[in-house]
């Protein structure tokens, strides 16, 4: 059996694919900024936000970066056109689902940040998570990833 995709992708594969790679560095640059930055960034926050930022645990920390690393190298993989990126897209949903999940049930984020910022853009990581997933998963039936 061959270990190279048999289907030659379409030009929207690739341009999906781009794209959500360049969506998962963003998220790469929110992680490094969060992680290294934080003073810099906290100088700009309410009181309010940098007690939730501060009080932030480390397992939800972990979820935001299992979510933007495997998202990241999962993206790759499709532009590689490798099976696991489907696994990898997966393990990154659910670092996105544990993070999220901590900040709409757990804290107080919403009044915090306001709902576009604590509601809305969390939603749209969750969508945009699934998607891909799903998308790994078409990828996969159509043998463009192998």
């Amino acid at each position: 059996m061959s270990k190279h995709p048999t289907s030659k992708p379409p030009v929207w594969f690739w341009i999906v694919s781009v794209l959500a790679l360049l969506w998962n560095l963003m998220g790469v640059m929110n992680y490094l900024g969060t992680a290294f930055m934080k003073e810099a960034i906290m100088a700009e926050m309410t009181a309010e936000q940098v007690s939730l930022m501060e009080n932030t645990p480390a397992w939800v920390t972990a979820a935001f970066a299992i979510a933007v690393w495997f998202g990241a190298a999962g993206c790759i993989g499709l532009l590689l056109r490798k099976k696991w990126a489907k696994s990898a897209l997966g393990m990154s949903l659910i670092g996105v689902l544990v993070q999220t999940g901590y900040g709409f049930f757990m804290t107080n984020a919403s009044e915090v940040y306001g709902q576009t910022e604590a509601v809305i853009i969390p939603a749209m990581v969750i969508i945009i998570g699934v998607f891909l997933v799903f998308f790994a998963r078409l990828a996969e039936r159509r043998t463009w990833i192998s």
